[in-house]
């Protein structure tokens, strides 16, 4: 299975970013999608959530309220909204998919997200 994040890119404090994490490559079914991200100098934070049963959805504390996650099924698209941006949301991006609730056992390559103040 392989993942490709897209959608990253520079944007002043306030302004708004999708980013996109397809799937490509496998016949495993796919129970959760995440993003994570990474700071420099910082550890690696969760993001937010999305489990394909329910459509259940769960936020970082740092982006609830400013962040949505869905899915396309159709597409083996999760699309990560990201409202009102902040210069503390600059990070590299990774999408990552779990088969079965456990460990995240595939990961992207990441995604580059720049907010100016």
């Amino acid at each position: 299975v392989q993942l490709q994040a897209s959608g990253g890119g520079e944007v002043q404090a306030g302004g708004s970013l999708r980013l996109s994490c397809a799937t490509s490559g496998g016949t495993v079914r796919i129970y959760r999608m995440a993003w994570f991200r990474q700071a420099p100098g910082k550890e690696r934070e969760f993001v937010a959530v999305f489990r394909w049963s329910g459509s259940l959805t769960h936020y970082g504390d740092s982006v609830k309220g400013r962040f949505t996650i869905s899915g396309n099924n159709a597409k083996n698209t999760v699309y990560l909204q990201m409202n009102s941006l902040k210069p503390e949301d600059t990070a590299l991006y990774y999408c990552a998919a779990d088969k079965d609730d456990a460990i995240y056992d595939y990961w992207g390559h990441g995604t580059l997200v720049t907010v100016s103040s």
